[in-house]
């Protein structure tokens, strides 16, 4: 019933009635670090630290999949990973290292941005709001 709630905004211009509904942007990832993070600040403001996260699927081809014969294939994706929350991404800038392996949810955010050569790129970025880390950093031994 969460989905099925609506918010009725009565109006006197010529839209009427405007409804609003619930809608979800939710997306979850396990997997490793790609490189180490790096923190960016345009102009000053909305300090950003961005780093890659590697997830795997892998499966089985064959004829006989149940018997479980056949070559294994594994398929890596990368996913782009912003953190804009203060305390969240400063923690996540200072701990989180290539290799580390992370949980991380957050919304998924389709955007545009002209590279150096006066190039129009298109853009997928996860916005983190969680991450969790499921491995301790490397440490070099002294």
């Amino acid at each position: 019933q969460v989905f099925r709630q609506f918010v009725r905004h009565e109006s006197t211009d010529a839209i009427g009635s405007l409804v609003l509904e619930r809608s979800m942007n939710r997306v979850q990832l396990l997997g490793r670090v790609g490189q180490d993070p790096i923190m960016r600040q345009v102009d000053g403001k909305n300090p950003v630290t961005i780093f890659s996260l590697a997830t795997n699927e892998i499966w089985r081809t064959g004829e006989n999949e149940v018997a479980q014969t056949g070559d294994i294939s594994q398929k890596t994706t990368w996913h782009r990973i912003s953190v804009f929350r203060p305390g969240l991404r400063d923690v996540t800038y200072q701990y989180v290292k290539k290799g580390s392996r992370l949980y991380v949810e957050g919304k998924l955010d389709y955007g545009e941005y002209t590279d150096k050569n006066n190039v129009r790129r298109q853009a997928t970025t996860i916005i983190a709001d969680n991450v969790i880390f499921l491995s301790d950093n490397v440490k070099e031994k002294v």
